[in-house]
């Protein structure tokens, strides 16, 4: 980037440290040929000379016209390359090991490497080296030892691989005014001792107490607490309304106590199993949700309150994580960002960075080792996503289970991955408290100041083995001979403050003793019987079903939307063949006209924000749509611009987000349910490419979305559409593996639809939207259509929206009218359906069979077949038609239900694919031959005698 000449810059303010050692490098080409450099540097160098002799910087020599000579130069440019060398490698040096296991590498900064005495850098004015300092240099062997005070002391800095030049300024000046080196007052460093204490006797409490329990302690990593102290109190402190943790089982305990203030006689009621509801504190401040089945007690999150004389300042959550570590960090920026989204207006939610925060705790085997960590950071700068930066902390034991950081990543430091994203890294030694103070308070002003991520890298250790039966003697002895003669960081800290004379010996034993009585009293407060082991079924209101609700909206207030989607400003010119589809939708509400796929969803949704209820629908094609039939944001040809005409619908009351999302599927779903949870009134929706993506994301349907309701009580109504259809394309892009939803289906968990009409994805999303908020909500599976999107079998006419409702079982329109020649009931979900019904005309015997569409699998609608099966007395055959494999689909789900219905004299048969271990052909020709063979044995008769 070019600087000015004139005016604020480095021109005007003189040249140093690195800066300096570049212009002296450009001057030195310049002095060979001067049209080798920028034209601006070099008229510079023609009005200034020497940068070294400029007006503005630090005369060389000892007057001002006195030229430097060839042996100044190079020392000079040594002693630049030195301080540059600090800033850059410092790190290699520093004092952040805790154990100090790990090799320093300060040789790199011996002054003989680089042709330097010590009297070389006296000779050499402070200036040139850094003006950074906040105190007076007398020379460059004071500047230098500054930097190394700097850069290579209990925090250690990692920020050239920022491209930009303000932020790299901005943490050089932080660092060079020591802001890493507090000036801590006396009631400040108690409370870091108090702290401290409390944090040390709990987990010897518990150790003590409840001997041979898993806890995951925090020891050897104390000053986390203290660090998410400073960083919640300073963010709220900025105005954030909501600061939002996620983090996975080590340390839990400890944070959940004192960071958010759960009741130390509720987590002693959890470990003695005793009945603990009643000690949740009377003022409500702190908000525990119980599923019907519950989790361990280090997988449990918690809500608390921040008050400020009986008046919320804040909220403050711990997300319910279960043991896939990283998984809940994509959750956590879910649910920021939908603290910061306003959605009460039409358009996209305006968003507020400074209204919530993310804090991302990781662990060090983790953050490298896991690929969900690198999809979470990649969403940190995308429109869609960004919360204005999150602070992350890598809780770093230097050890993964039992094993050693040289097994478990190929990078120097846990935190590298880090840099590929451009966050400022800081190295913290965990038994440093100050320090980590110190870097809580530059972590928040950087995230602040530039709404980017920032990392802070807490180095400590593990004082026990992966859990507290473990020993890790067996495994890394040389590790834990030294844990083993490690004094705690409490004891390190009160014996600096003895030292200094902040504290007494008297004080010090007093804090102690104060704290290990709370404790104590905390326990004679539990329940001393244990509690009656019981199992738990879900609420009434979850297993009784969805209550019926009128999803209808009248053809005259779908006409007006309709019309409205369809304009758009005169000077926007939307590509012709695209226009020309999109205004044949005008007559699609007229008459016999038919409503489309993406027409009937286009009208859910404005009929949704018409309802005030806002929408935000993600994936990696949303836009427009994979099969290009959405179009919700149109793009002007000639200039690019968007527009999105569901953002100027006269009748919103509610925003409309629509976003493309990265080619991520585990962050992105994660990030969406997260959302949802946060914004429960929000009608959100994730969107599969292609069905069989879901894949990538499994983790977080099987620990978060099927379960969370009945681990944690969280509830969601997150919407899933993954396209999924049998279409001769080959064993990917065909199934979005319905049998893995149905697998989890239970306890009304969620609900797993497959359609077959416009109509019923029209009534099912305003279902959906109608039950957000309320206790009976639960997410929405649908496997979407592909080639049906376009399929006039699919589309619906006006009525069947404005006088409609979702219909868990279709029967085939001019089927089974004479109920007594019925014999076969035909019942299959989704596209294999539409391919029956499109070749009924090649069967003209029918009165024999009839064909049910199962619209909704899970809640199977066991009612309404039996009801349907009751006009058809002599039936003596239920068969269920898939496309999918035998071991795939719906057909182990339904096998039973169907039995149960069919009872002793119906027998109950399957018409589809054999067993796989592909879920489809890969060469289409053979895909069709398959797809004829099912229709052929489906509606014809079975041979008397045959097999």
């Amino acid at each position: 980037m070019k600087k000015p000449l004139n005016g604020e810059g480095p021109f005007e303010q003189g040249f140093h440290g690195p800066n300096l050692g570049y212009v002296i490098e450009l001057y030195e080409r310049y002095l060979e040929d001067p049209s080798s450099i920028d034209p601006e540097m070099k008229e510079y160098f023609e009005k200034n000379g020497s940068p070294l002799t400029s007006e503005g910087t630090v005369q060389m020599a000892s007057s001002a016209n006195q030229p430097m000579n060839a042996g100044q130069l190079e020392k000079t440019l040594a002693a630049i390359r030195l301080a540059d060398n600090i800033r850059t490698y410092g790190h290699l040096a520093a004092d952040i090991y805790p154990l100090g296991n790990n090799k320093s590498e300060i040789a790199l900064f011996e002054l003989s490497k680089y042709g330097l005495t010590e009297n070389d850098l006296k000779e050499i004015p402070a200036g040139v080296i850094t003006k950074d300092a906040t105190y007076p240099l007398r020379n460059g062997l004071e500047a230098i030892e500054f930097l190394k005070s700097a850069y290579m002391g209990p925090i250690a800095f990692e920020f050239q691989h920022i491209f930009d030049e303000n932020e790299k300024d901005w943490l050089r000046r932080k660092i060079g005014a020591n802001s890493h080196k507090l000036s801590m007052q006396k009631a400040e460093r108690l409370k870091v001792l108090r702290r401290l204490t409390e944090v040390e006797e709990f987990e010897k409490f518990l150790h003590k107490t409840f001997v041979g329990q898993k806890r995951f302690s925090i020891e050897g990593l104390d000053t986390m607490v203290p660090l998410l102290d400073e960083i919640v109190s300073e963010s709220v402190s900025d105005g954030a309304k909501t600061i939002n943790i996620g983090m996975a089982h080590r340390g839990r305990l400890n944070v959940l106590a004192h960071v958010l203030g759960k009741p130390y006689e509720m987590i002693f009621a959890e470990f003695q199993h005793a009945p603990n509801k009643e000690l949740v504190p009377s003022e409500g401040s702190i908000g525990i949700n119980y599923g019907w089945t519950g989790d361990v007690k280090y997988h449990l999150g918690l809500d608390k309150q921040i008050k400020d004389e009986n008046t919320t300042i804040a909220r403050l959550t711990l997300a319910n994580n279960p043991s896939h570590l990283e998984f809940v960090g994509s959750l956590v920026e879910g649910y920021t960002r939908a603290s910061q989204d306003n959605r009460t207006k039409a358009g996209y939610p305006e968003v507020d960075p400074k209204a919530a925060l993310a804090i991302i705790i990781h662990g060090d085997a983790a953050f490298p080792g896991q690929g969900i960590v690198a999809e979470t950071l990649n969403l940190g700068q995308l429109t869609g996503y960004n919360t204005g930066g999150s602070i992350h902390i890598i809780a770093n034991n230097t050890i993964g289970f039992t094993t050693e950081s040289h097994d478990s990543r190929s990078t120097r430091y846990a935190s590298d991955l880090a840099k590929g994203y451009e966050m400022p890294i800081m190295h913290v030694n965990a038994d440093e408290p100050e320090a980590v103070v110190a870097a809580a308070r530059i972590a928040c002003e950087y995230r602040a100041k530039f709404q980017k991520d920032i990392l802070i890298d807490l180095i400590g250790y593990r004082r026990f083995g992966h859990n507290e039966m473990d020993e890790p003697m067996t495994t890394n002895p040389l590790m834990y001979n030294i844990v083993r003669n490690r004094p705690t960081v409490k004891a390190l800290y009160a014996e600096k403050l003895l030292n200094e004379k902040i504290i007494s010996k008297e004080e010090a034993e007093g804090v102690h003793n104060e704290v290990l009585e709370k404790m104590k009293a905390a326990y004679e407060k539990v329940p001393k019987e244990k509690k009656e082991a019981e199992l738990t079924d879900p609420p009434e209101t979850v297993e009784k079903g969805l209550p019926k609700i009128n999803t209808a909206v009248s053809i005259d207030k779908l006409k007006q939307i309709n019309e409205e989607l369809l304009k758009w400003p005169e000077d926007f010119k939307v590509f012709d063949k695209l226009g020309k589809i999109l205004q044949r939708r005008l007559e699609a509400l007229e008459g016999d006209g038919k409503i489309d796929w993406g027409l009937a969803e286009t009208l859910a949704f404005a009929t949704i924000l018409s309802d005030g209820t806002p929408v935000r629908l993600t994936g990696q094609d949303s836009e427009r749509g994979t099969f290009a039939q959405r179009n919700v944001v149109l793009h002007d040809h000639t200039t690019g611009k968007a527009y999105s005409p569901l953002h100027k619908l006269s009748t919103a009351k509610a925003s409309f987000a629509v976003h493309n999302s990265p080619l991520s599927e585990a962050a992105v779903v994660g990030f969406e349910y997260g959302y949802n949870v946060f914004a429960p009134e929000t009608l959100v929706l994730w969107e599969a490419q292609y069905g069989d993506f879901a894949n990538a994301a499994q983790v977080m349907f099987d620990q978060f979305i099927a379960a969370g309701r009945a681990k944690w009580g969280q509830k969601s109504g997150l919407v899933m559409l993954l396209p999924h259809g049998y279409e001769g394309q080959g064993p990917e892009h065909s199934s979005a593996r319905l049998e893995r939803f149905l697998t989890l289906a239970a306890e009304n968990n969620w609900t797993v639809a497959n359609l077959s009409s416009s109509a019923q994805y029209f009534h099912i999303l305003r279902r959906q939207a109608a039950i957000l908020g309320k206790e009976e909500v639960r997410p929405l599976v649908i496997m979407s259509p592909k080639s049906l999107l376009r399929n006039p079998t699919v589309a619906s006419n006006g009525i069947e929206l404005s006088e409609g409702e979702f219909r868990s079982v279709i029967e085939q329109p001019g089927l089974g009218q004479n109920h007594e020649k019925v014999k076969r009931i035909i019942l299959g979900t989704g596209k294999i359906t539409i391919d029956l019904a499109e070749n009924l005309k090649n069967y003209p015997d029918q009165d024999w069979f009839h064909i049910l569409r199962v619209e909704e699998i899970y809640p199977f609608p066991m009612n309404q077949i039996k009801d349907i099966l009751t006009r058809y007395p002599n039936v003596d055959e239920l068969v269920w038609i898939q496309e999918e494999p035998k071991n795939m689909g719906a057909w182990n789900f339904v096998e039973p239900r169907l039995k149960e219905i069919a009872g002793s004299d119906i027998e109950v048969s399957y018409i589809g694919r054999r067993r796989r271990s592909s879920p489809a052909e890969g060469d289409p020709t053979v895909h069709k031959k398959e797809q004829a063979r099912i229709i052929e044995e489906t509606l014809t008769r079975k041979q008397e005698g045959g097999n």
